[in-house]
């Protein structure tokens, strides 16, 4: 079926919505003028008018703008008419100031409207890099519930240095979150590198070891070729491979100098599992056996939360880091979606909206057998 024509009252609503902005200057034009008119001679009000193309500028574009500033030249030159000095030297001065006045006005509501039509631009290439790199999480990948949340620190940004990525393998899911050093744009490359090598590996290696051994190689050859020399040794990407399991109540980790995830069971029941992290990838390993592969419970309905070091960094004006397990024990049995909206909502209220790094949050809610299994 098609979509439905606009209703006749839509485009009521659409058109009161558009134009209602110029109710205001419109009527503070009609209100100083009347005023100017009815007031003593020596109170001079018609220098106000300047305030209507003023207010007009702030909402709507530059021809809006110059209309309502022409509607106020010629109130004020009604003014002169009405009191008889439309040609006396004050009152052509006052109309050239108020015309001068309003063409600067008209000129920086064009330059405004022009930065906001690149803003809107650079946004819409940011969204597109940022599903083109991090493909959105499925809700549902084998007998788990998904949903992920990232939040970028850098001004007007949707993605920055922190990446996520899942691949369903045979019997499991495996989930990458990694942080690379550094924040924003520059940061971009070697998240696209990881992401693009975990999505290639994450089918052909049996253990977790031997994929995090395949990352640090992939992120290896890349650091020969392109690594700055200023930089040396400075480039390099936490992250944390994590498995699990379709028929097992465990939760497969390898970390690499990531942080440890948080696992809410219903009760308000929550923990970390522990790990044996190894240095973070790029810093030269040349093997498996060097990295670790810890193992802990999950069970049917528990819930496993990853995140990057952005959510407990992030500190209020205090100065106090985000607690983040004490909050996230307030929703041990929200679903993912849920759980997720409570935890942004609650760490923005606590930075006041000012993020000092990247966020990237996942959470992963393993379902009772014999629900849907559709994506």
């Amino acid at each position: 079926m098609g979509a439905k024509p606009p209703r006749p009252h839509d485009w009521a609503r659409a058109w009161r919505s558009r134009h209602a902005v110029l109710l205001l200057p419109i009527a503070l034009i009609v209100v100083i003028t009347v005023a100017d008119i009815v007031t003593p001679s020596d109170i001079v009000l018609g220098p106000l008018l300047v305030i209507a193309p003023a207010i007009t500028a702030w909402r709507r574009g530059p021809w809006a703008t110059a209309g309502i500033g022409a509607l106020a030249v010629a109130a004020q030159a009604g003014i002169g008419w009405r009191s008889g000095l439309l040609l006396s030297r004050s009152e052509i001065v006052q109309i050239i100031a108020l015309t001068a006045l309003t063409a600067l006005v008209v000129a920086l509501s064009a330059v405004r409207e022009r930065r906001l039509r690149q803003l809107a631009q650079v946004r819409s290439v940011s969204e597109a890099a940022q599903h083109v790199l991090m493909w959105p999480l499925p809700e549902q990948l084998g007998p788990l519930h998904l949903a992920s949340v990232y939040l970028a620190a850098a001004e007007e940004a949707e993605i920055g240095g922190d990446l996520y990525a899942a691949a369903r393998t045979d019997g499991a899911v495996r989930v990458l979150i990694g942080d690379v050093r550094g924040k924003g744009l520059p940061a971009i490359g070697e998240a696209a590198l990881v992401l693009s090598a975990f999505r290639e590996a994450a089918h052909r290696h049996a253990s977790l070891p031997e994929l995090a051994h395949a990352l640090e190689l992939s992120i290896g050859r890349y650091l020969a070729d392109f690594e700055p020399l200023d930089e040396t040794g400075e480039r390099f990407v936490t992250a944390l491979l994590v498995e699990i399991p379709d028929d097992e109540p465990v939760v497969r980790l390898t970390s690499c100098g990531h942080v440890a995830p948080v696992v809410l069971q219903p009760g308000g029941r929550v923990s970390s599992p522990r790990l044996h992290p190894a240095p973070p990838l790029g810093i030269g390993l040349t093997g498996p056996e060097n990295h670790s592969l810890d193992v802990a419970p999950f069970g049917t309905d528990d819930t496993l939360l990853l995140y990057t070091d952005g959510v407990i960094e992030a500190r209020n004006h205090h100065g106090a880091f985000y607690p983040l397990t004490e909050r996230a024990a307030q929703w041990t049995t929200s679903a993912p979606q849920t759980l997720l909206r409570h935890l942004q909502r609650d760490l923005t209220a606590h930075t006041g909206g000012r993020l000092s790094d990247d966020v990237a949050l996942i959470a992963l809610h393993r379902r009772r057998p014999g629900t849907s299994n559709h994506r």
